[in-house]
């Protein structure tokens, strides 16, 4: 897309990493701003980031502001610097070396090991379809993960509850879970499910990319209403099971809590999500004077999540590289990995950018619906919304996950008609009140198309590795599908030593974020950056600017030709991150009075693998816009102070992992301000 004039921005040389939060004042999701107050739980039973060259007037002071991080070193994504046209954190071109991070890379900072032993960690598997709670303290069965098993709507165990609400006619929660599932449908009432996915990244930037096949939300509802009304239902009831479980009091206000997301979503998704979370009370201050008690949440990916216990349970060594496919309801996310730490220290890095998509289970279900409307086309009898829900549920609950693929061909699905007033018409397997499918048409129409995208996206992810994958770890409930992993082996054994599938599949990631939790430590060492991140500066016109692009070069007021529509890439697409790296940016902010103390940019992203030097070479997209008022601070009121009829530049240094607060001499003196643009 092309770039939109923004206000002058003078001179970042240096890096600064993209942020993660947007403005919490000006909060909005595809440019409707919106407000939250959380419907509360259902009524009856209780649910438990060198300097630029001077470019003349007063002379450029050296750097005495320092951005520190306010925010949590557990976020989903982090950005060290890369330095143009210095290479060191662009991709490698020999993948068959190890990744590894250039000593000209100042090192990461590691958190203090925490003090707080015994503290609980809470996992939320947030999923599209369904969601799972685990947890587990050093203090409570020595460490050994839990699962929330018992849920509103049904005294059998569940691993999982349905994603799903129940609301009345005036926007209030009538029943969540197991109780909105299997709830009949009654005049005043909607049954939303889905809704996770309007956090995709397509979604957010584009209405009119959200599958049409999705169901509508309800009048006066967006998407964040609904996550957060279900994640208050969720975490209301897991607390009051928690401590049921345990038979004791816990102090669920204090626990670290973890929420998973997956590996393709950008950093406004997750950033949403946090928000979302924090809405939902899953955090909140355990005592007076408790100022940090928004790190307790943390945003991650569930890749990461599965590869302490997969890795040991597959008898992975060092230097073997394995990939973890998780499959889930709404989406399937994939990452490889090299072990390069011992078994008993064990350390992790990702081998390629990850990779993901919308060809989730609940697909095959969409994908049926349609082919059932076909079928049905000529008898409308059954294809109201109750018959069309029971025929989706009979699917979903019994053939989707046991269904064979070609051995299966041969063999009729039977699926009861709800309406029995149009009992009968073999022509399109209506046959006594019964809805006859042949295998080989569920697997034509319904399964190949998705599952064949699911192999697609496998391949290509094997393929940006240039060395032997020894192991293909397939999680998530989509990997209870019995055709899937036939598909998978049968295309890739002969290249993959092991492919395997654990018990526990559907729950991998909700156990693996409480493990991961408890450790309160990242295994994965470094991650590889999926796309380019930019911001658009005016840096000295160099030759080659003149021989480009001279109708972008311009005199300044101190007459220095400068070029405009330049960009400086932060981070370049394939780069090698070390995971929770700290960054030193430095900038200069030309000011023409006191007045103009507003520092702004705008952050890029590019998908593209050619670096650009020019806002006119290819498409970007707008991530965010970055604001922070420098009127308090000292430097800039020394300058200010001075009439300088020329201007002047005030020079800032930039130390960032996720939020940036100004500090000068141990001091706050402003924040930054992170606005996500659609």
């Amino acid at each position: 897309m092309p770039f939109v004039e923004k206000p002058p921005l003078l001179i970042p040389p240096g890096p600064s990493p993209p942020p993660q939060s947007f403005h919490q004042n000006n909060r909005s999701i595809n440019g409707t701003p919106w407000t939250h107050t959380p419907s509360p739980p259902p009524h009856g039973p209780t649910y438990p980031a060198p300097l630029s060259p001077n470019l003349g007037g007063a002379p450029l002071m050296s750097p005495s502001a320092t951005y520190i991080p306010s925010g949590p070193s557990g976020s989903a994504v982090f950005f060290p610097p890369l330095l143009h046209p210095d290479p060191v954190h662009v991709p490698p071109k020999n993948s068959s070396v190890t990744p590894s991070i250039s000593t000209a890379v100042a090192p990461a900072r590691m958190d203090p090991a925490p003090s707080n032993e015994g503290r609980m960690s809470i996992s939320i598997d947030f999923g599209t379809t369904f969601s799972g709670v685990a947890y587990a303290s050093s203090r409570i069965a020595s460490g050994k993960i839990q699962q929330i098993l018992h849920w509103p709507g049904s005294f059998e165990t569940f691993r999982k509850v349905p994603t799903c609400l129940l609301y009345d006619e005036h926007g209030q929660v009538l029943a969540w879970g197991l109780e909105a599932k299997n709830a009949s449908s009654m005049p005043g009432t909607a049954r939303c499910e889905w809704f996770k996915l309007f956090l995709e990244p397509c979604a957010l930037r584009d209405e009119s990319a959200i599958d049409p096949r999705l169901p509508q939300l309800p009048p006066g509802k967006i998407a964040m209403d609904l996550i957060i009304d279900f994640l208050t239902c969720l975490w209301e009831y897991a607390k009051e099971q928690i401590t049921r479980d345990i038979g004791a009091v816990a102090d669920l206000n204090s626990a670290d809590v973890l929420v998973t997301c997956p590996a393709a979503w950008d950093a406004k998704g997750c950033d949403m999500m946090r928000e979302a979370a924090i809405a939902a009370g899953l955090v909140q201050s355990a005592h007076a004077g408790d100022g940090h008690w928004r790190d307790r949440l943390r945003i991650i990916t569930g890749r990461g999540c599965h590869c302490a216990r997969l890795t040991d349970l597959h008898k992975l060594k060092p230097n073997q590289n394995f990939m973890i496919c998780d499959a889930g309801g709404g989406t399937v996310d994939l990452a490889v990995y090299k072990i390069i730490g011992q078994m008993s220290n064990l350390e992790i890095a990702e081998m390629c950018a990850r990779s993901g998509a919308n060809c989730g289970s609940l697909f095959l279900d969409l994908r049926f619906r349609e082919l059932v409307k076909t079928l049905l086309a000529d008898h409308p009898a059954h294809l109201d919304a109750a018959s069309l829900a029971y025929f989706m549920h009979s699917f979903s609950q019994t053939d989707k996950l046991a269904f064979r693929g070609e051995s299966d061909d041969d063999t009729y699905f039977n699926f009861t008609c709800f309406n029995v007033q149009d009992p009968h018409d073999s022509s399109v397997g209506l046959i006594n009140g019964e809805l006859a499918i042949p295998g080989n048409l569920i697997r034509r129409e319904v399964f190949d198309p998705v599952v064949n995208q699911v192999l697609e996206m496998i391949e290509e992810q094997s393929k940006k590795v240039e060395q032997r994958i020894d192991a293909l770890l397939l999680v998530g409930g989509f990997a209870g599908s019995e055709y899937l992993v036939r598909r998978v082996e049968a295309q890739f054994s002969g290249r993959i030593k092991v492919i395997a599938r654990p018990s526990d599949a559907d729950t991998a990631t909700v156990r693996g974020a409480a493990l991961y939790g408890l450790a309160r430590k990242s295994i994965v060492s470094t991650v590889i950056a999926p796309r380019s991140y930019i911001m658009k500066v005016k840096l000295p016109a160099e030759p080659e600017d003149w021989a480009k692009r001279p109708a972008y070069i311009k005199e300044n007021n101190a007459n220095i030709p400068i070029c405009d529509n330049r960009l400086q890439y932060l981070v370049m697409k394939g780069a090698i991150l070390r995971k929770g790296q700290i960054l030193r940016t430095k900038f200069c902010k030309f000011s023409q009075s006191g007045q103009d103390c507003i520092f702004v940019a705008v952050l890029y992203t590019s998908d593209s693998d050619k670096m650009m030097r020019y806002t006119d070479e290819g498409e970007t997209t707008e991530l965010c816009k970055w604001t922070v008022n420098l009127s308090s601070l000292p430097t800039f009121q020394q300058n200010a102070s001075i009439p300088q009829p020329n201007g002047f530049f005030t020079g800032l240094l930039i130390v960032q992992k996720v939020r940036g607060v100004l500090f000068y001499e141990g001091q706050e003196w402003s924040r930054v301000v992170f606005d996500f643009l659609n």
